[in-house]
């Protein structure tokens, strides 16, 4: 099976028109088309962002492509899972290790210090006390 969604503690963070964020040193813009589903009554708040393993992604086209959710990461473990592999990321600002399910043919490798871009397109934010999700369909 996939592993679960990743969830960071982070702060939503609006700048101009822009929504990014926050988390550890890094700070990562949310893509226009998603932002504008993000309810902003907790602009200034700390959130929790939820990534799934699918959306963490180190090649380096993807990383070309966004530059403004590239972020570094170590990794720790490398499992090897056939057709994909599992990295577990060591990310500053996130208690336990975060998971990625990357291509097979990854070059990433226990010990690296790698850059990784999340797939905001498809980030998942909730309220910190409810856990209600603060993405309107």
């Amino acid at each position: 099976g996939t592993p679960p969604m990743n969830f960071f503690d982070a702060t939503l963070l609006k700048e101009g028109d822009d929504l990014f964020l926050g988390f550890g040193p890094f700070k990562v813009k949310i893509p226009a088309a998603r932002a504008a589903q993000v309810d902003q009554s907790h602009v200034g708040k700390e959130i929790i962002m939820g990534v799934r393993p699918e959306d963490i992604h180190d090649e380096p086209d993807f990383i070309a492509k966004t530059p403004d959710a590239t972020i570094t990461a170590k990794v720790d473990v490398v499992e090897l899972m056939g057709s994909e592999t599992n990295l577990y990321l060591l990310i500053e600002g996130k208690d336990g290790s975060a998971t990625a399910v990357v291509d097979a043919r990854s070059l990433s490798r226990t010990g690296d210090t790698i850059k990784i871009a999340l797939d905001l397109y498809n980030v998942h934010l909730f309220d910190r006390e409810t856990e209600v999700s603060l993405i309107k369909q």
